[in-house]
């Protein structure tokens, strides 16, 4: 699921970060960063991804 995530990071950074953390300040400076440069977005959501490990899931 990361290798999905990664690639709607390179897609639409903040698409990758939502999927990841959800909607917090993670997802809103990545829009931030997004709008700054689209490159300072991809890497601070490839960065989110693989930071958080997988999402857990409550039973």
């Amino acid at each position: 699921m990361d290798l999905i995530r990664i690639i709607f990071a390179i897609l639409l950074p903040p698409l990758g970060v939502f999927l990841q953390v959800g909607l917090g300040k993670h997802f809103w400076l990545n829009i931030l960063l997004t709008i700054l440069g689209y490159i300072p977005g991809i890497v601070h959501a490839v960065w989110i991804i693989a930071r958080t490990g997988p999402k857990q899931q409550h039973v």
